[in-house]
């Protein structure tokens, strides 16, 4: 009877390990938190991505989505999946996503479905980055449409066939103000959502 009571302890030890290991590595849901979690008006990072301090966990995230390898002296990267309101980015709502100068080099906005891959479609409309920032950029700073379809003008981020989605901002070379105080240096852009799909 003590085998057969050890032996199923040594089963369900197995398997809670397993269920532990693949949400850590994001398999199920959102997966756990960073090692080390700065959180910006939503847009949330650990600089302690692509270094031998990070945790078990942020390490399986990494490796399970193949994203934020360099140190943070080459590049961060801020990741939100909600809008001003706090409400999921969905690809059935249209957002205006908008901002200022980033603290880096260089630095770009990108659009990941739930799975953090890039939505299968063909509008080649992915990512906003500094180059076309500059070659929009008003009085009041730079803006770009997130949408299913896109608009008749302006910048636009297609959201067709992602679902529910995340943005992640880029910045390469992050100037040392940033590495040091992120919550007072990062001007964090804001995703106002407009309108939505089948919405009263």
């Amino acid at each position: 009877m003590r085998i057969v009571v050890l032996l199923i302890g040594g089963v369900l030890g197995l398997a809670a390990g397993a269920v532990t290991a693949l949400f850590a590595a994001g398999m199920f849901g959102a997966g756990a938190g960073f090692s080390d979690e700065i959180n910006v008006n939503g847009w949330k990072s650990d600089w302690t991505i692509g270094s031998t301090a990070a945790n078990p966990w942020t390490r399986a995230r990494v490796a399970r989505h193949g994203l934020l390898a360099l140190t943070k002296e080459e590049a961060v990267y801020f990741t939100k999946g909600v809008d001003e309101d706090g409400q999921r980015l969905s690809e059935d709502c249209t957002y205006e996503v908008s901002g200022g100068d980033m603290p880096g080099l260089w630095w770009s906005v990108t659009l990941y479905d739930a799975e953090s891959y890039l939505p299968l479609n063909q509008d080649n409309a992915l990512s906003f980055d500094k180059t076309k920032a500059a070659a929009a950029k008003g009085s009041n700073g730079w803006s770009f449409t997130v949408a299913a379809d896109g608009p008749e003008t302006g910048n636009w981020v297609s959201s067709q066939n992602a679902g529910t989605f995340d943005l992640m901002l880029r910045i390469y070379k992050p100037t040392p103000e940033l590495i040091a105080s992120p919550e007072e240096v990062l001007p964090a852009p804001a995703i106002k959502r407009l309108a939505c799909r089948g919405a009263a």
